[in-house]
């Protein structure tokens, strides 16, 4: 592959650097994709940027107490970097990251990435096709606070305060590896007062260490999974705080976690063991993860008659595990009038618990107002929707103020800006057509050479994100690879491709309990578009990525790839005219089904004798420990 980094007219005034390929995003997608092209492609002529301060993306910047990974660790991690060092099964998020670390350091690439800098721009220049790409250099820092929060320095500071230098460089290849999980949701406009309040309020995403909760009533704003892991550890040392109120609108589906194999206690002590010494043991545990995930999907996702059965047994089943947790108070508003797999499930291993606790309270009383030094809650309650509750206004002490309550999902890649052809705006076109979407949550047409990787509607809400990222990796290196090889110019999804994609992946979702659940969620936007979730299995997932329908591409062939792509052709049949000539020879040699069927028998006794033997091997380990 002959593409460099290099400086484009470097005598002139108008000089720019070249980048073959530019990845927005230092998170677990932009860190696959880095991984891939070098290991895959052989080529390390790329720049990984990113607004933050740090590598590992949403945990990176996720500091909370209590933040850890509710989908088990080797099951969240790479397929080609599989760790067998975890310290438990679901690891602390400084764990993960320096798992991510030590990845880039494993394929050399942590001098790939450059931080403190936001990509505010991409233009696509339809003449040279290439695209123009905006760098902004970031005061240090200034990229672990949210856009908003920038916008706010900006205006009463002045750009100095946030930048110190804009770049203009081009690129062949844009992969947007921007998560999902980015912006934080704000104070809700309608709770008048907070700019009276003389306590510190941040969001969860943004957890400020340097505020001391030591004796001091703290209100959280929330009851999703982030709010689920700090609220138990706030009234405990070292935060020691004196009360915690936790505000929720309705409640969610809370199940319990993926119990590790002997438990926790026994598999943190014996795991890395186990992993490292038992050939294979890794590997099963991982597809065993994955197979527990899909078959969940199957029984509890669809809207269909056996699904809906699945989930009733299933949900009696979580109440009354919850029944058999928490104060007898908690009963009523902990029970979801909606399905379960509607909304977000939370991985629960301490919140239920917690709710023990005398220090912590839970209400569904609505935020009213805010104080100097205490919110309003109600009057009345906001779950259950029907209940008769008349209760005055209550006045709640506050110290401290911690949003939990999610992020801004349904404007993809915001803030970056994407102008493709004719200059349209990449988010413009996507809500003209109805809400966020691309192709194989990958591609939009009018925007060639550019990738998302993660895009819309490729989350899952049964298994590993990092496996529907590695998914979406594997399917744009196939595109890239043409382009950095010089067999293309360049790749665009077809429009009618496009438009018939996501207009068949809405179809479907009305066919799950993510739009036919009877709840409101994150997943939907006002209107009912969900941008969010894949309707379904990650192995049909899997299935879309190996094999592209090229025909719903536009893609411009060089002379070299003209001639690679007829030279693909003769091989392709070259090697369908060997195969039947080999069937007609084994036709001719005689030999018939049953003897096909004895090889195929003695070859799966021969792999269970081998998982037999892995078997043993294991009780050994542990047995010698």
């Amino acid at each position: 592959m002959g593409e460099t980094i290099r400086r484009v007219n470097g005598y002139d005034h108008n000089a720019y650097t070249y980048y073959p390929v530019i990845i927005v995003g230092a998170g677990a997608s932009g860190i696959a994709m880095a991984c891939k092209l070098k290991d895959k492609l052989g080529f390390d002529q790329f720049r990984i940027f990113d607004r933050q301060a740090g590598i590992g993306g949403t945990w990176w910047i996720n500091r909370y107490p209590g933040v850890a990974c509710d989908v088990p660790a080797a099951f969240y991690s790479f397929s080609f970097a599989q760790n067998p060092n975890w310290t438990s099964f679901h690891p602390p998020g400084r764990e993960i990251v320096q798992y991510y670390h030590d990845v880039c350091q494993s394929y050399k690439i942590t001098d790939k990435f450059e931080l403190n800098t936001d990509i505010e721009q991409c233009t696509w220049l339809e003449d040279e096709q290439i695209w123009e790409v905006t760098l902004r250099r970031l005061i240090a820092g200034m990229g672990d606070v949210s856009s908003k929060e920038r916008a706010k320095i900006v205006k009463e500071k002045g750009d100095a305060a946030v930048y110190s230098e804009t770049e203009i460089v081009r690129a062949k290849v844009v992969i947007s590896a921007v998560g999902g999980l980015v912006e934080p949701k704000g104070w809700p406009d309608d709770i008048p007062g907070i700019e009276s309040f003389k306590g510190p309020v941040f969001h969860s995403a943004r957890w400020d260490e340097n505020v001391d909760f030591s004796d001091k009533n703290v209100v959280v704003v929330g009851t999703g999974c982030s709010s689920a892991q700090l609220v138990p550890r706030l009234p405990n040392a070292p935060y020691n705080a004196r009360s915690v109120t936790q505000l929720m609108r309705s409640p969610p589906w809370v199940v319990p976690s993926f119990p590790a194999p002997g438990g926790d206690e026994w598999w943190e002590k014996n795991s890395p063991k186990l992993m490292k010494n038992v050939p294979g043991l890794l590997q099963a545990l991982r597809f065993m993860i994955f197979v527990g995930g899909e078959t969940a999907f199957f029984k509890l996702f669809p809207a269909t008659e056996a699904a809906a059965k699945n989930r009733k047994l299933y949900e009696e089943k979580m109440l009354e595990r919850m029944k058999g947790i928490v104060p007898e108070k908690y009963h009523e508003i902990l029970t979801p009038n909606y399905g379960v797999g509607c909304k977000r499930r939370i991985f629960d291993k301490r919140w239920l618990t917690s709710l023990n606790d005398p220090k912590i309270e839970l209400t569904t009383k609505p935020l009213a107002s805010v104080t100097e030094h205490s919110v309003i809650l109600g009057p009345g309650v906001l779950y259950p929707p029907d209940a008769k509750d008349e209760s005055p206004e209550k006045e709640i002490p506050a110290d401290v103020i911690i949003l939990a309550n999610g992020f801004d999902t349904t404007r993809w890649l915001h803030p970056l800006r994407v102008a493709g052809k004719g200059g349209k705006d990449l988010v413009e076109l996507m809500d003209e057509r109805g809400g966020a979407q691309a192709y194989q949550g990958t591609a939009m047409d009018g925007f060639p050479n550019f990738f998302m990787i993660f895009g819309p509607n490729t989350a899952t809400g049964h298994s590993s994100v990092v496996m529907a990222s590695e998914n979406m990796v594997n399917y744009s290196l196939k595109f890239i690879k043409l382009i950095l090889n010089g067999e293309v110019t360049t790749v665009d999804v077809k429009h009618e491709a496009e438009v018939a994609y996501t207009a068949q992946l809405q179809k479907d979702l009305k066919k799950t309990v993510w739009q036919s659940g009877g709840c409101r969620s994150w997943y939907v936007t006002e209107d009912g578009w969900n941008s969010t979730v894949y309707p379904h299995s990650q192995i049909d997932f899997y299935r879309r990525c190996l094999f592209p329908k090229w025909n719903d591409w536009s893609v411009v062939y060089t002379k070299k790839g003209v001639a690679q792509k007829r030279k693909t052709q003769a091989v392709r049949l070259l090697a369908v005219a060997l195969m039947m000539g080999g069937a007609y020879r084994l036709k001719q040699s005689g030999l018939g089904v049953k003897d096909l069927k004895a090889l195929l028998r003695n070859s799966l006794q021969g792999g269970l004798a081998t998982i037999i033997q892995l078997w043993a091997l294991c009780k050994e380990q542990v047995t010698s420990r």
